[in-house]
């Protein structure tokens, strides 16, 4: 069963710094790009970053502003580093993987097949 579980989330202080993981397990995420979303209560989903596959298309990544995004295929993980954490960053934060053959690089946009249950992040003094 393909399954992503995110870990790492909870409280944090303004201005520190937080590392979110997703781990993969069912299937290997060298084969699928990767995005990461957030959802903060009464918005939208945003995409914050995203790293292409490691096998099939050409090295890729994208982010936005204080966000990094690395993989670790070794323990088939990726994370996300967010830097400098601001009470707006507060939000459930979700990794997604799919495997289109249409993208040659991976996507910001919610158009991912398999997605993580979620984890909370909390940026409070």
């Amino acid at each position: 069963q393909l399954q992503l579980v995110e870990s790492g989330g909870g409280l944090v202080q303004p201005g520190g710094s937080l590392r979110l993981s997703c781990a993969a397990s069912g299937f290997n995420l060298d084969y699928y790009d990767i995005g990461w979303f957030r959802q903060a209560p009464g918005k939208e989903r945003e995409g914050v970053g995203c790293v292409s596959r490691s096998i099939g298309n050409p090295s890729y990544e994208e982010v936005k502003g204080r966000f990094d995004v690395s993989r670790d295929n070794a323990k088939n993980t990726v994370y996300l580093q967010i830097n400098n954490v601001k009470s707006e960053d507060t939000a459930v934060y979700y990794c997604a993987a799919d495997r289109s053959p249409r993208r040659p690089v991976c996507t910001t946009l919610p158009l991912y097949d398999h997605w993580g249950q979620g984890i909370q992040v909390t940026v409070s003094s």
